[in-house]
């Protein structure tokens, strides 16, 4: 909307006020007023003394003209939520009341969109959008301090994992032990093995993030366990443990399961992490990228000299990954050949 003003301005006095932050910022600030205007309104009008160049400057929109300025956000909206659901892996039947929270949830065509979303159901309004997150707090507050009657206490409040956590093995690749979205405490084992002859240690390398590769992950730390017995790639069993505290602390341990040998890193999830934007650009990176990471795993899967580690369980994936990429690759030539009269 405060670009559609300023297209404006621009049009009607032949004057860009874009180099001028403190314009901007008042245009904004009148862009703010018109569009609460438009929750109650159709029409909403605004004047600016002296906005630029000692230009006053008025400003009409209609919700339509709004709607249709800012829709491409608008359904933003309902794509998070259904992200959001299904990250729950739950379906929109499932759900019982739809709550507004946030100033912005006003917005009628917001409003239109949830609830065609939802296939009409209700919107529920009795709550204040902007003290909404406060009443859950307060809830949340009472439940923990113990001080509330049973309808409250049997309300569960679950603390998920916001990205996947994992270790680097062979090729850079990530292997998953704590996916996103898991219900924190947990605590996951899994059994791995060496890549090549005579290997006596391992670098374990803890990341979080939705990538394939971990090169686009972010690096929370990593330790080396020593002590492997010198054997055949494949052989040692290394048992490696991620455990995740419900104050998101998180310990990764490592023990060579012939010799007792261990190592292990504890580290603070919520200190010096991604931020929520941060986060969500992973996420969004991740699903963009996909056809890519599955190229560049394709390379991988098909490169037997790497060094590296992995599970069994993996390895044998990868395997049998490989043999159908193969035959992928096969059907694909035979598809071509036919297609060009057997040339």
């Amino acid at each position: 909307m405060v670009e559609h003003f300023v297209q404006d301005f621009l049009k009607r006095h032949k004057s860009d006020i874009r180099n001028n932050p403190k314009a901007l910022m008042r245009l904004r600030a009148a862009c703010e007023r018109a569009k609460r205007m438009l929750s109650s309104m159709v029409q909403a009008k605004f004047e600016i003394d002296s906005l630029h160049d000692s230009i006053d400057f008025y400003g009409t929109i209609t919700r339509a003209r709004f709607e249709e300025l800012n829709m491409d956000l608008f359904r933003k909206c309902t794509e998070h939520v259904e992200k959001c659901l299904g990250d729950a892996k739950m379906d929109k039947s499932q759900i019982h009341d739809v709550v507004l929270v946030g100033g912005s949830s006003r917005i009628p065509k917001v409003q239109q969109l949830l609830q065609d979303f939802f296939d009409g159901k209700i919107l529920c309004k009795s709550i204040n959008p902007d003290e909404a997150v406060a009443y859950g707090a307060a809830v949340q507050a009472a439940a923990l301090s113990g001080e509330c009657d049973q309808k409250v206490k049997d309300l569960l409040l679950l603390d998920v994992m916001p990205l996947s956590l994992g270790i680097e093995v062979i090729g850079g690749l990530m292997s998953v032990l704590i996916p996103r979205t898991t219900t924190i405490p947990f605590k996951k084992e899994r059994i791995y093995t060496t890549h090549y002859d005579n290997q006596t240690s391992v670098l374990i390398q803890v990341y979080e993030g939705e990538g394939a590769m971990t090169k686009d992950n972010n690096l929370l730390g990593k330790f080396i366990l020593h002590g492997i017995p010198p054997a055949p790639r494949l052989v040692p069993k290394i048992n490696v443990t991620f455990a995740i505290e419900a104050n998101c602390i998180l310990k990764v341990s490592a023990e060579d399961m012939t010799t007792g040998s261990k190592n292990s890193i504890t580290i603070t999830t919520d200190k010096g992490g991604l931020s929520k934007e941060e986060i969500e650009r992973m996420v969004r990176d991740a699903e963009k990228y996909q056809s890519e990471d599955r190229k560049e795993m394709k390379k991988i899967i098909k490169k037997e000299d790497g060094e590296g580690w992995v599970s069994k369980e993996e390895f044998e994936r990868m395997v049998q990954k490989k043999r159908m990429m193969q035959s992928e690759d096969k059907t694909q030539v035979k598809k071509i050949k036919k297609e060009g009269g057997g040339r």
